[in-house]
């Protein structure tokens, strides 16, 4: 499992706590001190979609000018916008190891995919 977002974010701790207190094997992944490279993000952008990586209820969404916003019309445009700065892009975003991803953190969610993943490591 491998678990994308920012380090210092409330709901990446939420979710880090949540699956430390399972016994879960994760690594994380932080966009700010390790990066994002385009075929990561396209990779992401392939499974889930432009649209619902783009956290548009953020500060950092918020801070754009207009201009910049309303430019945002396909997954090229957001791609480059998520690459440029990524705190732009929703998270925790959680990868299993056949590549599957769920984006966002609740418990219910997290339990179900963690249970349909093939041999999940427990720590």
């Amino acid at each position: 499992m491998r678990l994308y977002g920012i380090k210092n974010c409330d709901t990446i701790k939420k979710a880090r706590r949540w699956l430390e207190e399972q016994g879960i094997a994760y690594q994380f992944h932080d966009y700010r001190a390790d990066g994002l490279s385009d075929e990561c993000l396209q990779g992401f952008i392939d499974t889930l979609g432009w649209e619902p990586l783009l956290n548009t209820r953020g500060t950092t969404w918020r801070k754009l000018p207009p201009e910049q916003r309303d430019a945002i019309t396909d997954a090229q445009s957001a791609k480059a916008l998520m690459l440029a700065q990524p705190a732009i892009i929703k998270r925790p975003l959680l990868e299993g190891p056949n590549g599957e991803m769920l984006l966002g953190f609740k418990i219910e969610s997290y339990q179900e995919f963690i249970h349909n993943q093939p041999a999940t490591e427990v720590q």
